[in-house]
């Protein structure tokens, strides 16, 4: 056979398992991955087909709709769920959306509020569902394009968390630690996307880039 045959034969199934189960062994604990994280390995059919024969044999799991693990397991609680924060960072990458906490989950973020949210609520400017990945709800909720265009940190996650806050119970002191946080380039950014910002806002986001 021509040299130049063996290298357009496609790479062998075991080839393709063994590589997509590399990369995600290499990966942060309680990933989440999407078929398209590993489209340079080969085409989408083959990288569907090496995902369902990876589940199929356990050695991976299937934790929601075009989404896989490696499941964790601890010796008192059982199997473990995949990170949260990893999880919607999948369906962001496997769906091309743009996303960020909101809410209470920014204000927790930013040192702003010791409360940890019992649903995972993020914005997006893909449409708003409800995924649940390996039993975990992850909400996601639409937002206009005005909302999605200020970048997701500093200012997004900033004006998410000070929404969900209130008017009511913002002042200096509660902000002072956040002001001193951010960076030079934080602050520039936070100027530059003010206009996207709710006016009422408009004065604090001053004050944090001060």
């Amino acid at each position: 056979m021509h040299i130049s045959d063996r290298m357009a034969r496609p790479k062998s199934s075991t080839s393709l398992d063994s590589r997509i189960l590399r990369r995600m062994r290499a990966g942060k604990r309680g990933a989440v991955y999407s078929p398209g994280q590993f489209l340079d390995f080969g085409t989408r059919a083959g990288v569907d087909q090496a995902l369902s024969r990876l589940s199929r044999a356990g050695t991976i799991r299937r934790c929601g709709r075009g989404m896989y693990d490696l499941a964790r397991h601890h010796e008192w609680f059982g199997t473990l769920p995949p990170d949260p924060e990893l999880a919607a960072q999948a369906v962001a990458t496997g769906r091309g959306i743009k996303l960020w906490p909101s809410g209470g989950e920014a204000a927790n973020l930013l040192g702003l509020s010791g409360q940890v949210p019992a649903r995972r609520i993020y914005l997006t400017d893909g449409r708003s569902r409800t995924l649940t990945i390996a039993g975990q709800e992850l909400m996601f909720k639409r937002r206009s394009a005005r909302r999605m265009a200020m970048s997701a940190r500093p200012t997004g996650l900033i004006v998410s968390a000070l929404e969900a806050i209130g008017a009511g119970h913002l002042s200096h002191a509660r902000l002072e630690r956040l002001q001193r946080d951010l960076t030079a380039a934080d602050k520039r950014t936070l100027l530059q996307e003010l206009p996207l910002a709710p006016a009422w806002m408009h004065s604090w986001l001053r004050y944090l880039a001060s």
